[in-house]
């Protein structure tokens, strides 16, 4: 066991630098300069020259980026602790001229020192989604993903004023928004992103009004029109997923089989009174919104929001797990709710998780549904018709 002296002269082994004398040793390029954080960290920002070497592989590494124990060899990290405590480790190892930058990368950056950045964000973005890029699933490559992406709200009601908030926040680049309505006073309950002045004003106008105050990366595209089978293929066409804020079933078939044409993922909820539920359909990698409802429930089962009310709350629980589901897919991260629907039933705080397979019999995704060539590609069986029936 050490003694309390063979301590006090472990800790002294090594000096703590403040970011000048750091820049020095640096500069002066004598010194081995190792980052020991990790690899994400190590992409969002680092001192030019640096060696990447994570915490659990410093002792494993040091051989091969230093084999001279008497080799000045500088460490920093984040805010300073990796860093001495990989110092501590070396100085067990015998190296005796070892130092490390207190208060890390960001005493560095605080005082003006230079970083290498990775290009495609600004300084203001990388502060701006630095809680994300911070997240090794994420780091800066994901969050390129969602700057360069483009989603489609279709609805910027309940369930499209959540998911549309939260997306921009996300930093998802361009947000494209369909509604013909405007903001009605029944509509604040739950549809948050609609301000009680802005009564009146058409929703797509409302809602772009407050992405632009929220994000000034997000561009916002707004289609003041009802989806119809006359304009639903321009105008998902050039989106990377879209979210289905639908309130009624025909309007709803005809999204899926239209987003099943173009292989377009969606992603859908549904609320009403104290239950949702949300499922993500990506074409032939599950099933699809047929596959899960052959026929729309006749009416009395499935009254609207305006019948039978809902609660305000419903709205932002699922339209976040829709925006949640967006980042996934567009980051590729997790695993999305493919073949899978979460029921919530808010009065008892459950959720309950329902596998769904995709129905080979199927007459829009299934192994034998008929193939529409390209002059048929733009025509839709009459879905009002259809949910009549």
């Amino acid at each position: 066991m050490a003694s309390p002296t063979d301590t006090t002269q472990q800790k002294a082994a090594f000096e703590e630098l403040d970011p000048a004398a750091f820049r020095r040793e640096v500069d002066s390029g004598d010194a081995v300069v190792l980052d020991t954080r990790e690899p994400h960290e190590h992409a969002e920002a680092h001192i030019a020259g640096s060696e990447l070497v994570p915490p659990s592989e410093v002792a494993a590494r040091i051989d091969e980026l230093a084999p001279d124990t008497g080799q000045r060899v500088v460490l920093y990290c984040r805010s300073g602790n990796r860093s001495h405590k990989g110092a501590e480790e070396l100085s067990t190892l015998g190296y005796t001229n070892l130092a490390h930058l207190g208060g890390g990368i960001l005493a560095w950056q605080e005082q003006g020192q230079p970083v290498v950045e990775p290009e495609g964000m600004t300084p203001e973005q990388r502060m701006r989604y630095s809680r994300h890029t911070l997240l090794p699933e994420i780091g800066v490559e994901g969050q390129l993903k969602m700057l360069n992406s483009k989603v489609l709200l279709i609805g910027a009601g309940g369930l499209g004023s959540p998911s549309a908030l939260y997306l921009a926040a996300a930093g998802i680049g361009t947000l494209g928004i369909i509604d013909d309505d405007v903001v009605d006073e029944s509509n604040l309950q739950r549809q948050v992103i609609h301000t009680t002045d802005r009564i009146g004003t058409p929703k797509t106008e409302s809602a772009r009004i407050q992405i632009e105050a929220l994000n000034p990366d997000v561009e916002v595209v707004e289609y003041r029109e009802r989806i119809s089978a006359e304009n639903i293929l321009d105008v998902i066409a050039d989106y990377d997923v879209i979210v289905d804020g639908v309130d009624n079933f025909p309007t709803r078939y005809l999204l899926n089989d239209a987003s099943v044409r173009l292989r377009k993922p969606v992603v859908s909820a549904s609320i009403l009174a104290f239950d949702g539920q949300i499922s993500t359909f990506a074409p032939f990698e599950g099933p699809c919104y047929r596959c899960l409802y052959p026929t729309p429930p006749p009416p009395e089962m499935a009254p609207s929001c305006g019948a039978a009310g809902v609660l305000g709350v419903m709205a932002g629980v699922m339209g976040l797990l829709q925006a949640n589901e967006v980042i996934k897919l567009v980051a590729g991260i997790g695993e999305p709710l493919i073949g899978r629907l979460l029921l919530y039933e808010s009065l008892g705080t459950r959720f309950t998780e329902l596998k769904v397979r995709r129905d080979p019999d199927c007459p829009i995704c299934g192994e034998n549904a008929p193939e529409i060539p390209p002059e048929e590609m733009g025509k839709f069986p009459d879905y009002e018709l259809f949910c009549a029936r």
